[in-house]
């Protein structure tokens, strides 16, 4: 992961922002015998005392569900759009081409949960993704005692603390006013990812580029 500081936010909340924006995560890690495995997973983020918690569930008997029995080391990677940014938009269009994406990546150790605490997760998820309408008939409370005693015992929940965060919000921060403005107008064109990196470009653009503050090449690695 790039670890340079113009690639990084200025504040926590948007980390949080962007992972409750972007929920469906990349859950990663290894059995004892070091065979990776990896699933892609709704997640709810918690902040309790200070600590960011990550709550989703699995399906029993998989092979993550396996893997992390024997070993809950787990690596949980969040992403957004992302975009290529050719060099030929910038103002000296002779280095190299690029990547313009959005990337949280957390480290920890999975907890298995109680029954009583998967049945409590499942009813803030499902709210959550319902967009808090309690009158879903597919919200967890709402659901058919039938179908739920077929399906909960084949799913297990899961919560992992985070021990470590990394993150990289890489969008073009280290080029000149002109070309930030020509790359965004080119993302903007192009449409689907393209254009939503640009729209979080735009968010970033007065804090860049503050009226009257000459831009400095020299504050940059590369």
């Amino acid at each position: 992961m790039y670890h340079f500081s113009y690639f990084k936010a200025k504040d926590q909340q948007s980390i949080l922002d962007f992972m409750n924006d972007h929920p469906f995560a990349f859950l990663t890690g290894s059995d004892l015998s070091g065979k990776q495995v990896a699933t892609q997973i709704p997640f709810l983020v918690e902040e309790r005392d200070g600590e960011l918690y990550f709550q989703a569930h699995i399906m029993r008997n998989t092979d993550h569900h396996k893997a992390f029995m024997e070993n809950p080391n787990a690596l949980l990677v969040f992403t957004g759009p992302n975009a290529y940014v050719s060099a030929s938009w910038y103002t000296n269009p002779q280095i190299g081409s690029t990547w313009n994406y959005m990337s949280v990546h957390i480290q920890g150790q999975i907890r298995w949960m109680s029954g009583n605490e998967l049945i409590e997760l499942m009813r803030k998820l499902t709210l959550k993704f319902e967009k808090g309408n309690q009158d879903s008939l597919t919200i967890y409370d709402n659901l058919p005692d039938e179908f739920l005693q077929k399906m909960m015992p084949a799913i297990v929940g899961i919560e992992i603390k985070a021990d470590k965060l990394d993150h990289v919000f890489k969008l073009s921060q280290n080029r000149d006013e002109k070309s930030y403005l020509n790359i965004m107008a080119k993302l903007e064109e192009e449409g689907g990812d393209a254009a939503l990196i640009a729209r979080e470009m735009k968010k970033r653009f007065d804090d860049l580029f503050p009226p009257g503050v000459s831009w400095d090449p020299n504050k940059f690695d590369s």
